[in-house]
């Protein structure tokens, strides 16, 4: 029986809502984050939704802390079965704006953060021939202006999961991608970037979005036993992608005026 499931990210937004998902099917959750108040209280709504588990503090960024969680998942589960590398910034801001420590820090997490939650728990899904479930964006496939340092990071996402599912598949370790659209979350409490305007933008589309992290953990759940590899859970997003692939120029045009409207608000 498959049921143990670690998520880093785990104390907020989707991370919580994803634990939350697998704890009502009864899973064991392993939840890591940086922030200790918020995986308490998801390890308190885990257990009332009919989960268990335990938390460990771990940044992303230091790969010992994630050796070190993979450890105590053996320890204490017996093994991993999901791993679902889902911690994540936000940032933004025109290329020419941004610093070169601006884009450091946005690959060391949304980026190096994934890569270094695969390396970690890799043996630990070879073992159980579970799943890695890793979290990008639509910003991986679209690439909107004003915010190239995590449009690159989340690339970088795909493109090591596609390159997992191909390694990975003789092994009968599955892997999953997820490129959400913008959806209300607090993911803007770690917003990083030059303009103050352009947060507020994004924050408005955060809030003006109908879907919650709940709903995108819901929709994930079903990809995931369905053994979708990538999983788009806007609707705009799915439409979007698909025109993308049957005529890229179509998408680059409408974001080139997309960043002249941003251009111009971030200068009001």
């Amino acid at each position: 029986m498959q049921n143990r499931m670690m998520v880093t990210g785990a104390g907020s937004g989707l991370g919580r809502e994803i634990a939350l998902r697998w704890a009502r099917e009864g899973w064991q959750l392993a939840l890591s984050d940086v922030n200790e108040a918020g995986l308490a209280e998801t390890l308190k709504m885990v257990r009332e939704a009919g989960g268990d588990g335990f938390t460990q503090r771990c940044d992303v960024r230091d790969y010992s802390q994630l050796t070190g969680l993979a450890q105590a998942c053996e320890a204490k589960l017996g093994g991993i079965d999901v791993v679902v590398n889902n911690a994540g910034v936000a940032s933004g801001g025109f290329f020419d704006e941004l610093s070169l420590e601006d884009w450091d820090w946005q690959i060391a997490i949304n980026l190096m953060g994934v890569v270094k939650g695969c390396k970690a728990f890799l043996p630990l899904v070879q073992a159980s021939h579970g799943k890695i479930i890793n979290i990008a964006s639509m910003a991986a496939l679209m690439q909107a202006p004003g915010m190239s340092n995590y449009n690159v990071a989340k690339a970088g996402v795909v493109a090591l999961s596609e390159s997992l599912l191909v390694e990975l598949k003789q092994q009968n370790v599955g892997v999953h991608v997820v490129c959400p659209s913008f959806f209300q979350t607090n993911l803007m409490d770690s917003y990083r970037g030059p303009t103050p305007n352009m947060k507020a933008q994004i924050s408005k589309l955060l809030e003006a979005s109908p879907i919650t992290a709940a709903d995108i953990a819901d929709y994930i759940y079903g990809q995931v036993a369905e053994g979708v590899f990538m999983i788009l859970p806007h609707e705009e997003g799915r439409m979007a992608w698909k025109i993308k692939q049957q005529n890229p120029q179509a998408i680059y045009d409408e974001m080139a005026v997309l960043a002249e409207k941003k251009r111009k608000k971030s200068k009001t």
